[in-house]
């Protein structure tokens, strides 16, 4: 298996777009995993663009590549970097499969109709609600929006209620976001679908009035909630989770917010064959792969997340979805990435 990884670039869509997205091979890092040589997916190679981490998704990768003899090559960056790589290549992308962190940027390619057709078998192996309609796209995982926050500076009476209070001058200076994150925009793309673009400017002109230190994700907002640097973070559950079962001593501690608020958003991690797929079978092969019951195990207990199939149960060291009483909405209406990712420019949050 190969890999490369994409620099870093800046969140925004228009701005990745000025800065030229050629540049993501130069310092490409390449990788051989995988023992076996090339199955029989007709001697293609299989082409994986990922908005997940390599340590979370990787794993799955080789063992597909391990267990199949397909040659899968990774390329690794952002979730909305990889998608307006895709959207950027056109009939050109040598993309076949595309793996996003959230909901938001699939629905962005199906807007562009860069998107191909995920088999009927593999999209009923999720609820109706975890796939696209249109067979555009399908879930993995489920994950919920949370408030971490550091136990020594924190007291129980000043945790907020909803996520809109954030905005009270309470919170001045002591909150952690990560504006550029694929999540934060799904969390925002929602709010935009519950409350309105008008409202959720006023949200977010709040927040960012509230002087917020902006960091590149969610593992950085925990080590620095940790490190007393910001005494709240809005992250996704499965990253204490994780720190959790690795062991790590930190005064942090997970708030889910009231049942049904904004802030407890459940979002997907998606997967999307790519329109320009030219592996043939291979892609809806590596699709279903991350839906099997091994590949659910792992998620649920490696990465904390919460499974989509039915008959594998979610950690036990997690809540269950019933109890954190999470809100669910329609990801087919998360689409509009580059509004939402205006509204968080204009309202100072950009970093």
């Amino acid at each position: 298996m190969q890999r490369s990884r994409t620099p870093t670039i800046a969140f925004s869509l228009t701005a990745l777009l000025g800065l030229g997205l050629a540049a993501c091979g130069d310092d490409a890092e390449t990788t051989a995993a995988g023992d076996e040589p090339a199955g029989d997916a007709e001697g293609a190679t299989l082409t994986v663009y990922s908005g997940r981490d390599e340590e979370l998704i990787g794993p799955l990768l080789e063992d597909f590549a391990t267990e199949t003899g397909i040659d899968v090559e990774v390329r690794y960056g952002s979730t909305a970097e990889m998608a307006l790589l895709i959207e950027t290549e056109g009939d050109r992308s040598p993309a076949d499969v595309f793996i996003s962190q959230s909901p938001g940027a699939v629905g962005f390619l199906q807007d562009n109709g860069l998107l191909g057709q995920v088999p009927e078998e593999t999209l009923d192996l999720v609820a109706t609600e975890d796939h696209a309609e249109d067979g555009s796209w399908v879930g993995l995982t489920g994950r919920v929006r949370t408030l971490v926050y550091n136990t020594d500076n924190v007291t129980d009476d000043e945790l907020p209620d909803s996520v809109l209070d954030l905005v009270d001058p309470a919170f001045d200076g002591r909150i952690g976001v990560a504006p550029g994150n694929g999540s934060f925009q799904d969390f925002v793309s929602g709010m935009r679908v519950e409350l309105g673009d008008e409202e959720t400017s006023a949200f977010l002109e709040g927040l960012a009035a509230n002087d917020p230190t902006t960091y590149d994700g969610n593992t950085a907002i925990l080590e620095a909630v940790g490190r007393g640097e910001v005494d709240f973070g809005l992250i996704n559950h499965y990253y204490k989770f994780q720190e959790l079962a690795e062991g790590v001593d930190s005064p942090t501690a997970l708030h889910f917010f009231e049942p049904g608020d904004l802030g407890g958003l459940i979002l997907v991690s998606a997967a999307s064959i790519v329109a320009t797929n030219d592996a043939g079978t291979a892609a809806e092969d590596l699709v279903a792969f991350l839906l099997s019951e091994e590949s659910q195990t792992y998620f649920a207990e490696e990465t904390q997340e919460y499974p989509l199939i039915e008959g594998v149960q979610a950690s036990e060291e997690l809540p269950p979805l019933d109890e954190t009483v999470s809100l669910r909405i329609d990801f087919e209406d998360l689409g509009g990435l580059d509004e939402t990712e205006a509204l968080i420019q204009a309202s100072g949050l950009d970093g």
